[in-house]
């Protein structure tokens, strides 16, 4: 199997432009978790992009592509102290942080080195974005953020205000992905600029304000997604009226699309294998790949276009399923799609593959991760070479 991404620069470009136009003190930075490599994480910088990163690995990678350490933000629900130290030691610009633990760690480890280290606290506003219940990250019942609800977010403020060698800069939440409303997003500015008003009086500073990513993208034809301006104008005008309203003034505004930018940007290739035709039940078209390079069809339920690459003029002719290799039942790609007539060797393209695919990629049944090329305009080239049987064989000891 070979998978082709093509970096979405065209994207960056208009999510810089569609919020910088509306609110100047803006920033974009790229959620690394989408899919991040040293090649991704160079263009992100060259896009002039910050970096959303969630774990001491995706923070090493900025460091080899030598991004700038006051761009990224550090997120995560348990950082590690290790991690922590990683990421003081580098510099970086903001930790998110999202849990008590984390506030006692992060100020003893700042405190040793001697360092005040900028904060962000994310909060969980205890709103439903009606999006997947596995990536629902902003109601009361979730591991991510201080509840609003709870009273936590009102004592984490507090006692981060309070830290020795924190400084609390700015707020954050996240409520989820792919979000196909916008609804959501003004109803979680509104939420939460309104909760903060009561902390002014005690020194709060709002200098950075982010209202997370989450952004959608189409994977199927049904469903289009609200256009990266009607985003912008939402977030925007809600943030800009409730800050000058609340006295907040003009924080950095600070988004984090992934999925987004680097989504549409990627075309899985996969080559047909075995064929299966159960007559009256259901056809099967075997590819060289599956639930190991793309999981979600099998934990989300996710649904995707596909077309015979090889012979993109051949006409619809029957319904087939597309599987995967992989030794289990649930490994299913797309299910169910009308496609020409296709044989053994041919090529199958299933695009918007290009985000948490490839980052969510295993090693399952002992497949070598597939390679990964850069194309644009006529040229290519391989950032990800594809996985060895020795590769994954490196870190077992004999």
């Amino acid at each position: 199997m070979c998978s082709t991404r093509i970096p979405c620069g065209g994207c960056a470009a208009e999510f810089r432009t569609e919020f910088g136009t509306r609110y100047p003190n803006s920033r974009v930075a790229y959620a690394s978790k989408a899919f991040v490599n040293p090649a991704i994480a160079r263009i992100v910088a060259e896009e002039g992009l910050g970096l959303d990163v969630v774990s001491g690995g995706e923070l090493a990678v900025a460091r080899a592509a030598d991004v700038p350490p006051d761009t990224i933000y550090f997120h995560g629900n348990n950082k590690t102290p290790e991690e922590l130290e990683f990421a003081l030691d580098y510099g970086i610009g903001q930790i998110v942080v999202d849990s008590f633990h984390e506030l006692e760690v992060l100020d003893a480890i700042a405190g040793e080195r001697g360092v005040r280290q900028d904060i962000m606290l994310r909060l969980s506003p205890g709103i439903d974005a009606h999006t997947h219940e596995k990536t629902t990250t902003g109601i009361l019942d979730s591991k991510f953020g201080f509840s609003i609800e709870t009273g936590d977010a009102a004592k984490a403020i507090r006692q981060a205000m309070s830290a020795a060698n924190l400084d609390l800069v700015g707020i954050h939440f996240h409520l989820g992905s792919p979000i196909f409303e916008l609804e959501p997003y003004e109803l979680g500015v509104e939420v939460v600029l309104n909760y903060l008003t009561q902390f002014k009086e005690e020194g709060l500073r709002l200098e950075i304000f982010s209202p997370g990513g989450g952004f959608a993208i189409g994977y199927v034809r049904s469903e289009p997604p609200p256009q990266i301006a009607e985003y912008a104008e939402s977030i925007t005008k809600y943030t800009s009226r409730l800050c000058e309203e609340l006295g907040f003034g003009t924080p950095l505004l600070v988004v984090e699309p992934g999925r987004s930018i680097v989504g549409r940007a990627g075309v899985a290739l996969y080559t047909v294998g075995g064929i299966k035709d159960i007559p009256t039940v259901r056809k099967y078209v075997s590819l060289d790949g599956g639930m190991g390079d793309n999981i979600r069809p099998a934990i989300y339920g996710s649904e995707y276009e596909a077309v015979l690459a090889s012979r993109m003029s051949a006409p619809p002719a029957e319904v087939v399923t597309l599987a995967g290799k992989y030794c289990e039942s649930g490994d299913v790609l797309v299910k169910d799609i009308t496609m020409p007539v296709v044989e053994p060797g041919d090529i199958i393209a299933i695009p918007s593959s290009g985000a948490y695919a490839p980052s969510m990629a295993s090693n399952y049944n002992l497949n070598g991760r597939p390679a990964i090329v850069m194309a644009k305009d006529g040229d290519a080239r391989l950032i990800r070479r594809r996985e060895t049987y020795a590769d994954m064989m490196m870190a077992d000891v004999f």
